[in-house]
């Protein structure tokens, strides 16, 4: 048995499998960073792959993702042991007037399955909580959502008062109506039309 078996489960979306997998590694001696780096990780990034080239949509997505993180939470006291530094800490929430969760909860799950700490303030979020979230965490990244046009106000209005605020945070914006445009427009660093793209925290501006 290898991690090849662990990445196929994920692939399979069998939740129970990857779990038994993951434990029968670890049992045997496989060192949790291959488990999570090749079978784990890597598993999710051709989730994405198949996802953009319309194989898998997005139930089997939240699927693979609630695998790994239901895999990731079990090697979780493995992990503490290798003292293993956080990729960072990223705020992530849905904009004012927005109830929309789906695509935010999925975003949310591939980032700690990457290795993130997320600190999800659900739906319908102010800007003074997002705001007070970013000081609170220390966060490194910021990341908002809308699913509605009639949101994305909203959305250009936290953008300019975390700005106006002065922190030292990136700011990612995504979901369906918006566009790689807008973001460069209200002065966001990083855009993703996807969760995937969002997993992949692209910081850079799109040119």
């Amino acid at each position: 048995m290898d991690v090849k078996e662990v990445y196929g489960a994920v692939l399979d979306l069998d939740v129970n499998q990857v779990l038994e997998l993951v434990n029968n590694e670890i049992s045997n001696g496989t060192d949790v960073l291959t488990i999570l780096n090749d079978g784990l990780i890597a598993a999710l990034d051709e989730v994405g792959k198949r996802f953009s080239e319309g194989q898998f949509f997005v139930p089997e997505m939240l699927m693979a993702a609630k695998a790994v993180q239901s895999a990731v939470d079990e090697m979780k006291p493995y992990l503490m042991k290798k003292d293993i530094p956080s990729k960072g800490t990223i705020v992530i929430g849905t904009v004012a007037g927005d109830l929309h969760d789906i695509g935010k909860n999925l975003v949310s799950l591939m980032l700690e399955g990457a290795g993130y700490k997320v600190i999800d303030l659900g739906i319908n979020v102010d800007t003074e909580t997002f705001i007070t979230s970013i000081r609170e965490n220390k966060a490194d990244i910021v990341a908002l959502s809308a699913l509605l046009t009639t949101t994305m106000p909203a959305m250009e209005k936290t953008v300019k008062a975390i700005r106006k605020d002065g922190l030292n945070v990136k700011i990612m914006v995504g979901g369906a109506p918006v566009t790689a445009e807008f973001a460069r427009k209200i002065g966001a660093d990083g855009y993703s039309k996807d969760a995937p793209g969002a997993g992949a925290t692209k910081l850079g501006r799109d040119t």
